[in-house]
């Protein structure tokens, strides 16, 4: 066995295509989302004899510290967590509802870092852990329409590279792992495949490509990953063009009729 891995989000997307690549890897893992009926059919799938599954709505505030607490009185140690719940919204931000932003920031900056804090000191007791943040090709510029979602991802890619900073050579890695477009609910849950036909017509990447490269990044090391050929160049190239640039562009592509 290769020790016991936390995903969050795990009921769908990437976070399930983790969960089926950890596994096959010989990981035990632990399955976090709000929806117990998906959580439960991709433990049955799975394997539930290596298999747990807590349904913890991560957004509210001490959800991390609870979790944690309750895997510790069990005696499980977690050697990997996969900080992969979020969620987006396309909309104009005086348009915004607050009930929308106040979710982009709990689940997306404040239930990453508190799941963080709540099991990194554990590993760097033992000397040994991972985890891997994940963010979006989104935190490298402003993402007009997407601008508070987007600037969620720039604080998960900084807050990564920083603490990775801090704790070297304590046995803890850390990666920020930056997917460009891929096939998951993204889209819908966002409201941005009813807004704007330009995105839908963009090609994405397959979840499990994006886990691959990913953990492929984990064994070597790398603290920052992108995924696919097509997001690197466009990495780079946003790091040489003006930002007002990018941004037009990214505004372009996600705003909203009217908007």
């Amino acid at each position: 066995m290769s020790g016991r891995a936390l995903v969050t989000g795990a009921s769908s997307g990437i976070g399930a295509a983790f969960a089926r690549s950890l596994k096959k890897r010989g990981h035990r893992l632990i399955l976090v989302a709000r929806r117990k009926d998906r959580l439960a059919a991709l433990a049955e799938e799975l394997g539930e004899d290596a298999t747990a599954v807590r349904v913890v709505d991560l957004a509210v505030s001490g959800a991390a510290r609870t979790l944690a607490d309750d895997l510790e009185r069990e005696a499980i140690d977690v050697d990997l967590l996969v900080n992969n719940a979020g969620v987006g919204h396309t909309a104009r931000f005086d348009q915004e509802p607050p009930e929308r932003i106040a979710a982009m920031l709990d689940l997306n900056i404040r239930a990453l870092v508190e799941m963080t804090r709540a099991f990194v000191p554990a590993m760097v007791r033992r000397g040994r852990g991972q985890v891997i943040n994940v963010a979006s090709n989104a935190a490298f510029q402003p993402v007009p329409f997407l601008s508070v979602y987007a600037a969620t991802k720039s604080f998960v890619v900084s807050f990564t590279e920083g603490i990775a900073s801090e704790l070297k050579g304590t046995g803890v890695g850390f990666q920020a792992l930056c997917p460009g477009l891929t096939a998951t609910e993204f889209l819908e849950v966002a409201e941005t495949h009813t807004t704007n036909l330009l995105v839908r017509k963009m090609p994405a990447m397959r979840p499990e490509d994006v886990v691959a490269a990913s953990l492929r990044g984990l064994d070597r090391g790398r603290l920052r990953v992108v995924p696919g050929f097509a997001n690197q160049a466009l990495a780079t190239l946003q790091g040489f063009l003006p930002r007002s640039v990018a941004r037009s562009v990214a505004g372009t592509l996600y705003r909203p009729p009217g908007g």
